[in-house]
């Protein structure tokens, strides 16, 4: 579609893909949508992006990305069925994280039919330079139908720029300002003495508690920047959630020779997180599904895994719950993830990790493609060091010998040394 032309679309679920090609110097982008009334948010909740993946209405929700082969998409879900009436506009909009659009080639938003996955409409976005978010396209309702339209509009002040522009409170860091100390008033005459009247005092209305503003601050690990400090985040208390998500590739039949071959994910993938851990105390052992042993969050190990998923979604996905009040009783967890069954390999998963702590920033990282006959992947090595827990990005691929559990492959990589016995779910 050329910049500024617009298309019809389905009144159906729709996958927005925001794609470029990465390598050497490129920086990351991120996907977002805003759901507008008049031009503008009618609150903070109108926002969906990273650090708020759902709107209320369930009508929007942040996917996530994947990297397949060079080519990185960033994808939100758009159900028009579901649009709020009062909602006029949904915008698509991407941010540069670490550069400009210019340093971004081959930058697009692709709309396909969620259910048909076709494509409905696609805008190359092209000529950009300095400018570090885009509104790339919008979703808007004309006549009782709903249109699309390329737009192509570049913002020089970032995601914050572009949210502030559209009506969100952004959180900014707080200045103090200069203390002044000034003389002490006089104490005031005594009064004479007298008999108080009873008076009765309505007290005022409690005040409606302020609206927190939106946090834009994110972290993503690399293999060039692969570690980060929980208590500078500021994630020093309360719990943190560590979410595994994926894509399920469907199955295919291959092409009727020997050579042809099956997707090696199908419907029935079934993905488990688990957790290594050591407490301070020296005991060991580990959270898993496997043999029920799910852990606990208040008392030890500190850990809990949540259920057991097979969508692979961004809002539910494998869950574990690690409880930061008692991050001076751990010495170090190790978040890993195996095939249960419906693959023989993460070949062709793509998936992504986030932590999410209660108080402070989220960290994310996406695992790389997998090259090797692979069950278990070793996801986060969460050590502490001096009451600081230090999160490092493994995203390791190991391949156990014949015989051998995923679990015990694990264990003997990073040295944990624990006896192992056959389990199930």
């Amino acid at each position: 579609m050329p910049k500024g032309s617009n298309v019809p679309v389905p009144t159906a679920a729709l996958r927005v893909e925001v794609g470029w090609r990465s390598g050497p110097g490129v920086p990351d982008a991120d996907a977002s949508a805003l759901l507008l009334v008049g031009g503008k948010v009618r609150s903070d909740a109108d926002f969906v992006f990273y650090n708020q993946p759902a709107h209320t209405s369930g009508a929007v929700r942040h996917e996530g990305k994947r990297d397949a082969g060079g080519r990185v998409t960033d994808t939100l879900v758009v159900d028009l069925a579901r649009v709020e009436p009062a909602i006029e506009t949904v915008v698509l909009a991407a941010s540069a994280d670490g550069g400009a659009f210019g340093q971004v080639p081959d930058l697009y938003v692709e709309v396909r039919d969620a259910a048909q996955n076709g494509v409905v409409a696609r805008f190359d976005s092209t000529g950009a330079t300095v400018e570090t978010a885009f509104v790339l396209g919008e979703f808007y309702r004309r006549q009782g139908t709903w249109k699309f339209r390329a737009v192509g509009q570049g913002y020089g002040s970032g995601l914050e720029g572009l949210a502030t522009d559209f009506g969100i409170t952004v959180d900014e860091p707080q200045r103090t300002a200069p203390q002044v100390t000034a003389p002490a008033p006089p104490p005031p005459p005594t009064p004479p003495a007298t008999v108080p009247s009873p008076v009765h005092h309505t007290p005022p209305p409690p005040s409606a508690p302020p609206t927190a503003p939106v946090s834009l601050t994110k972290v993503t690990l690399t293999k060039a920047a692969p570690t980060v400090s929980l208590t500078k985040q500021g994630g020093t208390s309360g719990v943190m959630r560590v979410n595994l998500n994926w894509e399920v590739r469907k199955q295919f039949s291959g092409w009727g020779s020997k050579r042809g071959r099956a997707m090696a994910l199908h419907n029935d993938l079934d993905l488990d997180l688990c957790a290594l851990f050591e407490l301070a105390d020296g005991r060991k052992g580990v959270v898993q599904s496997l043999g029920n042993a799910f852990g606990a969050l208040h008392q030890p190990p500190y850990i809990h895994l949540d259920g057991d998923d097979r969508t692979g979604a961004v809002a539910r996905g494998e869950n574990l719950t690690v409880n930061l009040d008692h991050r001076n009783d751990f010495r170090r967890i190790l978040v890993f993830v195996t095939i249960y069954e419906g693959a023989r390999s993460f070949a062709d998963l793509h998936a992504t990790v986030t932590l999410q702590p209660q108080f402070g920033a989220p960290i994310d990282f996406s695992l790389d493609e997998c090259t090797v006959p692979s069950t278990v992947c070793a996801l986060a090595l969460i050590t502490n060091h001096g009451g600081d827990l230090v999160v490092q990005r493994e995203a390791r691929y190991l391949v156990p010998e014949r015989g051998v559990s995923p679990q015990r492959t694990v264990d003997h990589a990073y040295g944990w040394g624990m006896n192992w016995t056959p389990g199930r779910k």
